[in-house]
């Protein structure tokens, strides 16, 4: 594979068929996108309502939330999940989705951060 392994994008971009196994990591499911924009739903890789609502009402920063993401993500369904999703990643291309525009404070940058990390182990 010569691009990276895991790619991210908003749900809302195209489809493209370089994204490979599309998967959306938010809680809930973003109002107006149909059920095949993507190829699966993990729930338990997006940010809790909490700590979601937090950052975007400007209580934390992304510091901030960055660690309390990664301290979500350190539970036991959210790691086998991660597991899971490395494991795909050796095979095969997988785009993480989000409804978030800006990559640089979404959790989907965080999350292929771990995953990427869970592949090399």
């Amino acid at each position: 594979m010569a691009e990276t392994p895991v790619r991210t994008k908003s749900v809302y971009e195209p489809a493209d068929p370089n994204d490979g196994r599309r998967v959306l990591a938010t809680r809930y499911w973003p109002r107006g996108i149909r059920k095949t924009a993507a190829d699966e739903y993990v729930r338990k890789l997006g940010p809790s309502r909490d700590l979601l609502y937090a950052f975007k009402r400007g209580e934390i920063g992304w510091e901030t939330f960055r660690a309390r993401y990664f301290q979500e993500m350190e539970g036991e369904e959210a790691k086998s999940e991660i597991r899971r999703l490395a494991d795909v990643a050796r095979s095969e291309r997988i785009t993480v989705l989000c409804v978030c525009r800006d990559e640089r404070e979404c959790h989907r940058s965080l999350l292929r951060e771990l995953i990427l990390k869970s592949r090399e182990t």
